[in-house]
């Protein structure tokens, strides 16, 4: 979580290890060297130890071919972007202007519980069907960043699309808080909106850390003996790992390079996903932490959508989660979208976005008042 959006939207592509050579379709150059070449005695070999480590040459990766000609070049635009500091910054601001034009919305700036939130309503009205209805975004950016621009990029779609309020929350975030504030932050607003909404039209989504936090947040519930809500979405994440809050898998060693030129990290710290301080002195077998390691809580999980791409550096742990949700017994659902990486649907223009965006309304649409 550490190189998720931060400091909105600053520093997102610093500190990042370049490793193997990367070839984009559609004429895009080849990105970066390998730091060693290997002999071709080597590279044309597949090997593994005792332990079951592969080694695994270097290697061509082109885009992938199932996606959209828009989607490819978005892939190998986000790649570039990600190899060339700064630029994924003045992408991002692209997205969210056009997302305003697409899905025009009104925002209220206020406190919701004490807290200090945006209000997004749809500037065409609300639906008939979402008037008793309301949704709860937690935005990410690792636990240090990214408010208000990623509130923006998540919540104003789904507003708009959905014809229904958005609340965002601007929860407390590292380093200067620490674990359990931002749970705290959602419970506030939550039992404030249960002032006016029944829990079961209350759905909570949020990406990346937000998605973590979805998932903390229905475990923090619990704890509060606070009705669940109708229906949650984990995006961009899972609902942590084995081994603590984070992501982790198979994915650190395939998905996060392909998807954002990453190698995975050598520090435990990071391992868990960890941004800036706020889980410092955390333990990995809270529930609270990392919701996964409990089925006690999981089996407890309202209906349950998780988003995630093949690039993404999340996948592994959303696919886990997935898993646990269905052996607890809970209506969980996930969404897999080929080729793609983490946070892929701020983008608006790309039709694989606009996909998503219309899977996530119809969800809470279904579940919301059952």
């Amino acid at each position: 979580m550490k190189y998720e959006f931060v400091n909105d939207l600053k520093g997102y592509v610093r500190n990042i290890t370049i490793f193997a050579m990367v070839s984009l379709v559609g004429g895009a150059s080849a990105l970066i060297a390998p730091a060693q070449t290997l002999s071709n005695a080597t590279a044309d070999k597949i090997s593994v130890n005792a332990e079951g480590v592969v080694h695994v040459p270097a290697q061509d990766v082109p885009v992938s071919r199932f996606l959209s000609p828009e989607g490819k070049k978005y892939m190998a635009d986000h790649l570039k972007a990600m190899a060339s500091p700064g630029q994924y910054q003045k992408d991002a601001a692209g997205y969210l202007e056009r997302q305003r034009i697409l899905y025009p919305v009104n925002r209220e700036d206020t406190k919701v519980g004490g807290v200090h939130a945006y209000v997004y309503t749809p500037k065409d009205g609300i639906n008939s069907r979402n008037k008793n209805r309301v949704l709860i975004n937690l935005h990410g950016g690792g636990f240090s960043g990214c408010w208000p621009s990623c509130a923006e990029l998540e919540s104003i779609p789904i507003s708009g699309l959905g014809k229904i309020r958005v609340v965002s929350v601007d929860y407390r975030q590292g380093p200067k808080y620490k674990h359990p504030a931002a749970s705290e932050d959602v419970a506030s607003v939550y039992r404030e909106l249960l002032k006016t909404y029944h829990p079961q039209n209350i759905g909570i989504f949020g990406c990346s850390a937000g998605g973590m936090l979805t998932a903390m947040s229905v475990a923090w519930f619990q704890k509060k003996n606070l009705p669940q809500p109708g229906a949650v979405g984990i995006f961009c994440a899972g609902a942590g790992s084995p081994e603590g809050a984070g992501f982790g898998g198979d994915a650190s060693y395939m998905s996060t390079q392909l998807g954002e030129l990453r190698m995975p990290s050598s520090s435990p710290g990071q391992d868990r996903g960890r941004g800036p301080g706020y889980l410092d002195g955390t333990e990995p077998d809270d529930p609270l932490v990392s919701p996964i390691i409990s089925p006690e809580v999981l089996a407890k999980f309202p209906p349950t959508l998780l988003v995630t791409g093949t690039r993404g550096m999340e996948l592994s742990s959303a696919l886990y989660t997935h898993i646990q949700l269905l052996k607890a017994g809970v209506d969980a659902r996930i969404a897999v979208w080929e080729g793609l990486f983490h946070g892929f649907f701020y983008n608006p223009d790309v039709p694989e976005s606009r996909d998503c965006y219309d899977i996530i309304v119809r969800y809470f649409d279904r579940q919301l008042g059952k």
